[in-house]
């Protein structure tokens, strides 16, 4: 794509070769792939950049189980080994913290037979996680490496897992550094407090809030769960929605712990150490809520199961509480692609609870569907995460 499809469109408006609706993760790096690239773009968002869900808390990398290894799984290694790269680039070009560190993972197992389980696990990493000449491991142990109270013994009544692959990044030092390097591109211009109200794919334009049109080449739908109703606008009624939202409450604690402790890991608990001795709880997980920006009792019995799991937060202060609505799409895979009936409109939404460890490649991959780098619609991504697989499933009858 070159600023030569745009140059003819008509005057007062404004003009990208590339229009990116949203700010979240998802699309500040489609923005920055795009600036490496050397696209006109437009990166334009309803509230300021990296609120909502990529303003939580959690910042939690955790690779999925080792067992039954597909490709979705091996996207997913193979990202989060990546992300490293890309993080430790980010950092030199702006001189800040992503708060990142492969810190490992804990996982208490409280029953004997999650240790039989936790044994067949050990062979299935040893099988799969390894990239180059580094390898990673799942392994059970009898006591926990990280000394006594992380976790509490009450917990490992068969032991503990101790899994090296998964790290940790503070989401707003992340997204900090990419605004940070966006704000400086040359390539790209950015609108904040302006969301796209109305867009008209037979004209290539879009109107904003404030009242503006934007003609584009292409443009990227990277809007969280907005995204859903946005892109289902476009093609013949479907019986089901896209995707939804899901409420998430988190907390952030100040206790004295050291930042390289080890995640642990619980029965849908996850407890995130942080530099200067934060820890981060969550996450409840809401199809139905009231208020999307409130916290509530569920969030507090998280916190209290978060200070029995790790003895050191028993009187941790809670210095944050958390809510906000992740995109979960219909298939609960994330969501990349052009649209069938409107190629120049593409996806890029769904990451749900995997948005930090993937949004890079993802976006990686939605630039690429741009700029005509590949002939997939999916460019290596795993099958099941093209729109078009999302809108056939969303076509069937409930």
């Amino acid at each position: 794509m070159s600023k030569a499809d745009t140059a003819a469109r008509p005057s007062g408006q404004l003009r990208a070769d590339l229009l990116i609706v949203g700010g979240g993760i998802m699309g500040l790096w489609a923005a920055l792939h795009a600036q490496r690239q050397g696209i006109d773009t437009l990166l334009v968002d309803e509230g300021p950049l990296a609120r909502g869900a990529s303003g939580g808390l959690l910042g939690a990398l955790m690779p999925h189980m080792p067992d039954r290894w597909s490709e979705k799984k091996q996207f997913q290694f193979d990202a989060l080994i990546s992300l490293e790269e890309e993080v430790r680039r980010l950092e030199e070009e702006t001189g800040l913290s992503a708060g990142y560190r492969r810190s490992g993972r804990l996982i208490p197992l409280p029953k004997p037979h999650l240790r039989v389980i936790a044994e067949r696990h050990c062979k299935d990493a040893e099988a799969h996680w390894h990239h180059g000449a580094r390898s990673f491991s799942w392994t059970p142990l009898d006591a926990s490496p990280a000394g006594n109270g992380w976790p509490s013994k009450e917990f490992m009544a068969a032991g503990i897992v101790c899994d090296t692959f998964a790290a940790r990044v503070s989401p707003r030092s992340l997204t900090g550094l990419l605004t940070a390097r966006l704000k400086e591109a040359s390539h790209v211009r950015i609108i904040e407090n302006s969301g796209v109200d109305l867009l008209h794919p037979e004209t290539d334009t879009a109107g904003l809030s404030d009242g503006r049109t934007v003609s584009f080449g292409h443009c990227i739908i990277a809007a969280g769960h907005r995204s859903f109703p946005m892109l289902q606008s476009l093609g013949a009624p479907l019986p089901q929605p896209l995707g939804q939202p899901v409420k998430g409450q988190a907390a952030l604690l100040k206790a004295d712990i050291d930042p390289a402790l080890p995640l642990l890991y619980l029965d849908g608990l996850y407890i995130v150490p942080h530099e200067g001795g934060y820890a981060a709880i969550g996450s409840t997980s809401e199809d139905r809520f009231d208020d999307p920006a409130s916290t509530d009792d569920q969030l507090e019995g998280l916190i209290g199961r978060a200070r029995a799991l790790a003895p050191a937060l028993r009187d941790a202060e809670v210095v944050e509480r958390w809510a906000g609505l992740r995109p979960k799409a219909i298939d609960r895979d994330p969501m990349v692609g052009p649209h069938p009936d409107h190629p120049r409109i593409h996806a890029l939404t769904g990451g749900f609870k995997v948005s930090f460890g993937v949004a890079h490649r993802l976006a990686e991959a939605a630039v690429a569907a741009v700029t005509g780098h590949s002939e997939s619609d999916t460019n290596g991504l795993p099958s099941s995460f093209a729109l078009h697989h999302h809108i056939v499933i969303a076509a069937r009858n409930a």
